[in-house]
């Protein structure tokens, strides 16, 4: 018996369709993505060893409850990431980053397993990093492109929650980048 039918089963009838345990979420309505190498085209410095690397290798996976209809004003989705670890080069296994379609939109991310950094770029390129770790809690104005880059040795994992109006905007990311980079220097992650 899957959990949805247990929780069902001890609740009565769930209405949500979707649930979150065990660090999960499952239900009828939660879309599944997985993000490879080869969707990161362009977005690690070193292309040689990009090049090298096996293309259809995972890089991140999301899962989604999306309740309302995208761009339904008021609304919110839900999501959670798992980044795995590894490296191109000497830079950190990352997502791509985005920023929002209608740029006053906030999020809501924390970690849930893991160690990253998320990186915060305002409009003029400014970059502040924050450390991700089970239990942080990190807010993202609007106005601000966002980033997840894993430092550790395992998976990171984190959720968010975000308006189904907010949208992605991927081309500013794609056409001028992150003005800085997480990379391992020394053995150890460096912001440069």
């Amino acid at each position: 018996m899957t959990n949805l039918n247990i929780l069902k089963l001890k609740r009565g009838i769930v209405n949500s369709g979707a649930i979150f345990t065990n660090g999960q979420l499952i239900g009828t309505d939660v879309t599944h993505r997985v993000k490879t190498l080869r969707e990161l085209s362009g977005i690690f410095e070193d292309q040689t060893a990009f090049e090298n690397m096996k293309g259809d290798q995972p890089i991140y996976e999301v899962d989604s409850w999306l309740p309302v209809q995208q761009g339904t004003e008021g609304g919110l989705f839900f999501g959670l990431t798992l980044l795995y670890a590894g490296r191109v080069g000497d830079e950190y296994f990352m997502t791509k980053g985005h920023f929002h379609a209608i740029e006053n939109r906030a999020e809501y991310y924390w970690g849930l397993e893991g160690e990253g950094i998320l990186l915060l770029m305002d409009k003029k390129r400014k970059i502040r990093a924050e450390y991700m770790f089970p239990g942080s809690l990190h807010y993202i104005p609007g106005y601000t492109g966002h980033r997840v880059v894993n430092i550790g040795t395992g998976k990171l994992k984190f959720g968010a929650c975000w308006p189904s109006d907010a949208a992605y905007n991927y081309d500013i990311i794609m056409n001028e980048g992150f003005s800085r980079r997480v990379k391992i220097i020394e053995g150890k992650p460096s912001l440069i």
